[in-house]
């Protein structure tokens, strides 16, 4: 097991899955700290990289596109301080870093997990219920049902329509855009048959948000509802999506363990005469398969 800890948070990773945990730093976003610990399955990593500088370094983890709902909600807008998937690392640490990656770089290389893109999350997203409070109103999901209520800084215009409740069978997609300089942000709900332009300020589906301190907050939102939204790589058909809770289909036994680690140090020494392996990235991976045995 690798592990790394910091002021930023810490991480652990058992071969299988990374334990991603935000420090109590009073520099980490209310984002962060919001959602908490989070559980990676190896398989929905595509790389990790690290990068020092003189006082402090970051780790960095690369998700396959269409792994997080979180992600792919956010469009790759999360500033700095409410990226989950970056760890500030001092510079004394930088050791401990090096090891933490090359761990995780050999589990990639030792399970064959490719780095393309995926067409079904491999993480779950927020939990719900859920519920937050910015820009001009307030929004409930509880994994059915998203409510919109406004407050004395909506437009009269939106606010006179009133609460509004917007079940998921009518959702196409969610959007969530942080206020960027002299723009104001939003999360906007797209309703079937409602297409519409407006500007969120005027938007019954919409929240406008101003760059406040709980704004990000309302990328959970996003990514909540967009977890149970259809796969935006799935293919296109009328099926209706299998509930959460269904029960998986039976698997195959799982082959002996020494004997699948054996398999796999012969396809390493094919790999490595063909050239696709350099000897350095042969060994690292031969050195954690023995370790392994």
């Amino acid at each position: 097991m690798a592990e790394i800890i910091q002021k930023d948070g810490t991480w652990t990773f058992d071969g299988d899955t990374l334990r991603l945990t935000p420090g109590r730093d009073k520099n980490i976003g209310l984002l962060r700290r919001t959602l908490g610990e989070l559980v990676l399955p190896l398989k929905a990593l595509a790389g990790i990289s690290l990068e020092q500088g003189k006082k402090s370094g970051r780790l960095k983890l690369r998700l396959r596109d269409g792994a997080d709902p979180l992600l792919h909600a956010t469009g790759g807008r999360l500033t700095e301080p409410h990226d989950p998937y970056q760890l500030i690392v001092d510079s004394d640490r930088y050791g401990v870093a090096e090891y933490f990656t090359e761990e995780v770089r050999t589990a990639l290389l030792l399970d064959q997990i490719p780095s393309g893109p995926v067409t079904e999350y491999l993480l779950p997203g927020p939990s719900v219920p859920l519920s937050v409070s910015a820009g001009d109103g307030t929004v409930s999901f509880d994994g059915e049902r998203i409510r919109l209520e406004w407050n004395w800084k909506t437009e009269d215009a939106k606010a006179a329509a009133g609460t509004r409740t917007l079940a998921m069978a009518d959702l196409t997609g969610v959007e969530w855009q942080p206020a960027v300089g002299l723009e104001n942000g939003h999360l906007r709900f797209a309703v079937r048959h409602s297409p519409t332009k407006a500007p969120a300020k005027y938007d019954p589906n919409s929240v406008e948000l101003w760059g406040f301190k709980k704004d990000p907050l309302m990328a959970l939102v996003a990514a909540a509802v967009q977890a149970r939204l259809p796969h935006p790589a799935a293919p296109a058909d009328d099926r209706p999506r299998e509930p959460e809770t269904a029960p998986r289909p039976p698997t195959a036994p799982a082959e002996d363990d020494h004997d699948a680690l054996l398999r796999r140090l012969r396809e390493l020494g094919e790999l490595h005469r063909s050239g696709v392996l350099t000897d350095e990235e042969f060994t690292l991976a031969k050195q954690a398969i023995l370790k392994r045995m």
